[in-house]
């Protein structure tokens, strides 16, 4: 097995995305461009330590969107050109037996082709192996150009933009995937010249040049031509994120997952869905997010790093934000659950409630209009419309407890700490201060008291009302 370095170049910066964030950090799909050919690369089974990035513009961005991998950062200064990139790697890769050379702005690369392109240049032991593709409407990519004597052998590359008429209607584009023999890439490296528009050292000169040198070097059609297709501005990238999402959800739908209006539905890559579960439209999975079976996420509801039991029914509207919820329970509608909310089996949380950093026990209910933030609710409470933790002083945040069975009025202000006792009331307005016992009943509200013709007197002496 050939010793294999896999270098990605991302060192550009894009000018015609209209940014100043480095183009492979833009995000398609959910996840930034540089990100999926990072994902591709792994799927191909090449462990981290032999992955390379060429950064140069925005160096501290890309080296802070890989920060804790094991991928090796190799700085390109001078940003001369695609050629110049991958001589900026030399010193990654010189040990290898073969190189992998990788866009970072194509996010539809598959691990097939990685691990494809590697294999054909092992197996045919061929100078170079390039990716080619012949889509139905070819963008402006580089011609393939074959020996006329032997239609078999590559010869070069012709760039779109000093193509002839007649290379021009050639069918076979340069997909810009490469696997090349180390010690032939090293040779064509050093005599790359910059005779060309742009000034720069263009990798597909070396493919000229290894053939000039008696080189192998052999193509590796592309399966699915739309992994070609690059990023140049924000239309492009519209345009691949929504491939990446139609993609996605197809798989699910192929899974099992019913999808309402897919055109509608954001699903990141990274999100998994069980069986007959039902998303309407509008619904957005985000990040890591996982559905169990026979769940219904309903309209406008929005997921992120979120762990879903079976049975599970969220309705419309409601946000939820590293949050578990666990089998039968019920969501919504405008619900929010926040970082730290585990809501446990058969719970219902309802309209306007909002969850933080607490538990739901078995069977609670949460209807209305209420605030429940570093508790601890047992099981078969009811939290009543209006009810607030009041969870923060000022300086740190404290705990509410309330236990088994209790029931805690509408409008109710538990100031914590404190501890409500298993199958304890709390009255109706009442500001709790002190734990309440098991089964007792607490009241901490004024005494009302009504005053008979106070407001039929105060509408005689009161001054007219301004219109």
């Amino acid at each position: 097995m050939s010793k294999t370095a896999v270098v990605i170049l991302a060192a550009g910066r894009g000018t015609r995305m209209r940014s100043q964030q480095p183009k492979v950090l833009h995000q398609a799909g959910g996840r930034t461009l540089l990100a999926s050919v990072v994902a591709a690369v792994r799927a191909a089974g090449f462990a981290e330590g032999q992955i390379g990035v060429v950064a140069g513009y925005g160096l501290a961005a890309v080296q802070a969107c890989l920060s804790g991998a094991a991928i090796r950062i190799l700085p390109q200064e001078r940003q001369q050109g695609t050629g110049d990139a991958v001589l900026a790697a030399q010193p990654f890769w010189s040990a290898c037996d073969q190189v992998v050379v990788l866009h970072g702005d194509m996010p539809l690369l598959s691990a097939a082709t990685v691990a494809g392109l590697a294999q054909q240049r092992e197996a045919l032991a061929a100078a170079a192996v390039l990716a080619t593709a012949a889509p139905a409407e070819p963008r402006a990519y580089g011609r393939i150009l074959r020996d006329p004597a032997r239609p078999e052998a590559i010869v070069g590359i012709v760039e779109d933009r000093v193509a002839t008429a007649e290379q021009k209607r050639i069918r076979e584009l340069n997909a810009g995937f490469y696997c090349f023999a180390a010690a032939p890439l090293a040779a064509a490296l050093a005599r790359l010249g910059t005779d060309n528009p742009h000034g720069e050292y263009y990798l597909t000169d070396t493919i000229a040049a290894i053939a000039q040198a008696g080189g192998r070097v052999a193509a590796f059609p592309l399966a699915d031509p739309q992994e070609c297709l690059g990023i140049n501005d924000r239309v492009e990238l519209a345009q691949l994120d929504q491939e990446l999402r139609r993609r996605k959800a197809e798989a699910l739908m192929r899974a099992g997952v019913t999808i309402q209006l897919p055109g509608t539905v954001i699903l990141d890559p990274d999100v998994e869905v069980g069986a007959d579960t039902i998303l309407e439209a509008g619904v957005q999975l985000l990040g890591a997010t996982r559905v169990g079976a026979h769940c219904r996420i309903r309209a406008g509801a929005i997921l992120s790093d979120c762990r879903l039991a079976d049975h599970v029914l969220v309705r419309p509207y409601s946000v939820l934000e590293s949050a578990v919820v666990e089998s039968g329970a019920s969501l919504g509608p405008f619900t929010r659950l926040r970082e730290g909310a585990v809501i446990g089996p058969d719970a219902h949380i309802g309209n306007f409630v909002e969850v933080k950093k607490s538990r739901i026990g078995a069977g609670s209910k949460a209807n209305h209009l209420a605030y429940i933030g570093d508790a601890t609710v047992g099981a078969k409470a009811n939290v009543g419309a209006g009810t607030i933790t009041c969870n923060y002083d000022g300086v740190h945040k404290h705990p509410t407890v309330i236990g088994d069975g209790a029931f805690i009025g509408s409008n109710a202000t538990l100031v914590a700490p404190v501890e409500i006792g298993d199958g304890a009331y709390v009255a109706a307005g009442s500001v709790v201060t002190e734990a309440v016992p098991g089964d007792a009943l607490a009241l901490g509200r004024a005494r009302q008291t009504n005053k008979p013709g106070w407001a039929a007197r105060r509408r005689q002496t009161a001054p007219p009302a301004k219109s």
